[in-house]
């Protein structure tokens, strides 16, 4: 039976799974991640039904960049399973630039054009390549399917995807993409399984994570996005700014003397989270901190996100619901309380006792605006692509 590996490379990370072709939906064999890559990388994966089946710590020489945690990914995946077939594997690709709106099938010249857009992505592109060229020398001849994060938001309202600059910029791509795509992919069609009333309406949805934005969704689709031209605009995130005025980065170059490179460095780097409490980009480390740093680093946190649903509700003339995934935003109970204790004013009411239980739904029964805490899951977005290119489907290539 065919097999589909899913990739899906970070700035610092690699979640993989392993996916059985099977039925209408692949089912999950194993999944898990390589963290913290260049430094004390750890490996760990479980089984579907959630038992450990590796957690290691990896040297040094292991995984001192992403090369060398896929293949350490790839050599788990061999030994555990060495009865799986894969005939397809699928990759996360942050960026797909104006053009890519759709899963396609990766060839040498699509890659090429795909790496000219690593300047917009430098956290993300360059690792997510790498990592096709790792999985298409360990599984030669195999298909290799691209998935973008940028695909969901490419039918954004003109508004919403242009700059207020000379319009010869914008027919260059100098426009707001988006990201996140394939983790609200997954939100909109979980919705519209579990909650097609909210699913049909104007649903507002927080992927809060070391990487982090809020998406608008109306009847599903993407309207409107916090995130920009790149990663860095929108929310703070674990170590990237945010919303950032522009003067600000003149005024880094002219007044500071600083170079393209060392303001790159500064915002994706050593801003957001990070820069703000002067000690970690863990949303854990912060809450348990103490320190009046990391106090207001969660502060500017929430008040960021309190704003920018303002922003959407209005692009989206109201709202229906505001839905919580990723990692803080499934798992961080203060970060949802704080959030909703401050749009009472929208029509969130938040029951304290279901937030505590990581309920589906988290608001209260009087609530006008329906709160949800949903688990993402990119991968498995991956792996029906992959599913649909081995039934037929045709993926194309637009190199």
């Amino acid at each position: 039976m065919s097999h589909a590996l899913t990739l899906n490379a970070g700035s610092s990370s690699i979640k993989f799974a392993l996916y059985r072709l099977a039925g209408a939906d692949p089912d999950v064999v194993a999944s898990g991640q390589v963290e913290r890559i260049g430094g004390d990388a750890t490996l760990r994966a479980r089984s579907a039904a959630g038992e450990p089946l590796a957690s290691r710590r990896l040297g040094a020489d292991e995984a001192a960049d992403h090369a060398g945690a896929g293949g350490a990914i790839l050599g788990f995946l061999g030994e555990a399973f060495p009865e799986a077939a894969v005939g397809v594997v699928g990759h996360r690709i942050v960026h797909g630039g104006p053009d890519f709106d759709a899963p396609v099938l990766l060839d040498e010249a699509t890659l090429a054009r795909l790496a000219r857009l690593a300047p917009l992505a430098p956290l993300h592109q360059p690792h997510n390549l790498a990592g096709v060229e790792a999985a298409a020398r360990a599984f030669p001849g195999v298909p290799q399917i691209g998935c973008f994060d940028t695909a969901f938001h490419r039918n954004h309202p003109f508004v919403n995807d242009v700059f207020a600059l000379p319009r010869a910029y914008y027919d260059k791509g100098v426009r707001r993409y988006g990201f996140h795509g394939l983790s609200y992919e997954y939100v909109s069609g979980a919705l519209a399984e579990r909650a097609p009333l909210l699913h049909a309406g104007r649903v507002v949805v927080a992927h809060l994570g070391n990487g982090a934005s809020m998406c608008a969704l109306l009847g599903g689709r993407s309207v409107a996005s916090t995130m920009g031209f790149s990663a860095l605009d929108g929310l703070p995130m674990g170590t990237r700014c945010g919303q950032l005025d522009p003067g600000v980065v003149l005024y880094l170059m002219q007044e500071e003397g600083m170079g393209a490179d060392e303001v790159a460095d500064l915002l994706y780097h050593r801003s957001g989270l990070l820069g703000l409490s002067g000690l970690s980009n863990d949303m854990r480390t912060l809450e348990a901190a103490g320190t009046k740093e990391a106090e207001e680093a969660i502060d500017y946190f929430v008040f960021r996100i309190r704003r920018e649903l303002g922003a959407l509700a209005a692009a989206l003339g109201g709202l229906d619901a505001l839905v919580f995934t990723g990692g803080i935003g499934e798992h961080s109970r203060l970060v949802r309380e704080r959030v909703c204790t401050g749009c009472a004013w929208i029509g969130i009411e938040l029951d304290r006792g279901r937030n505590a239980e990581d309920r589906f739904v988290i608001s209260a029964e009087e609530s006008r605006v329906r709160v949800l805490v949903l688990p993402t899951d990119e991968e498995r977005v991956i792996a029906r692509a992959c599913a649909r290119h081995l039934a037929g489907a045709t993926l194309r290539s637009l190199a």
